[in-house]
């Protein structure tokens, strides 16, 4: 659906489980640091109203986006995590570069996730502009940051329980 017609932050529709006793990694981007810090809010307050444990969250930063993949798999070392959220921002240029970086993020996420057999969360903003961007940080659209780690919740009880 559209987040047009829908909040990110509206999590009425299913059940939320417990965050508790989770390990979270959260690999966030630094460029477009006004975008991706909100993201990184959302998250972490997506795991503590869940009842996790701010303990229980690392945080990494990397530079962009693009780094979100090698950030995720150095996380991923470790055995202690449960699941990783990777946060980023990339807004649409006047050159291809855009859809180069969208791509490789993507697919490079999704290759950690497989290489690991862990949950590793796709919670990057691929947008036309900043506003567009804002609204999906805590805007009007509500927060991927907090969506990515309620997410991230979600499978690492899947993880465990299969």
């Amino acid at each position: 659906m559209a987040s047009t017609l829908k909040n990110l932050s509206d999590f009425s529709h299913i059940h939320v489980q417990s965050a508790k006793g989770f390990k979270f990694a959260i690999v966030v981007s630094q460029w477009n640091a006004q975008v991706t810090g909100a993201l990184l809010n959302g998250a972490i307050d997506g795991i503590l109203k869940n009842g996790g444990l701010q303990a229980d969250i690392d945080v990494i930063e990397v530079p962009g986006s693009y780094e979100l993949i090698s950030g995720a798999d150095i996380v991923l070392r470790n055995k202690d995590i449960d699941a990783v959220i990777c946060l980023g921002c990339v807004i649409q240029g006047e050159t291809r570069h855009f859809d180069f970086i969208c791509d490789a993020v993507a697919n490079g996420i999704s290759n950690v996730a497989i290489k690991y057999n862990k949950p590793v969360i796709f919670g990057v903003l691929t947008t036309d502009n900043l506003e567009q961007a804002l609204d999906r940080a805590g805007g009007k659209h509500g927060n991927k940051g907090e969506e990515a780690a309620i997410t991230a919740i979600q499978m690492a009880h899947i993880s465990k329980k299969y």
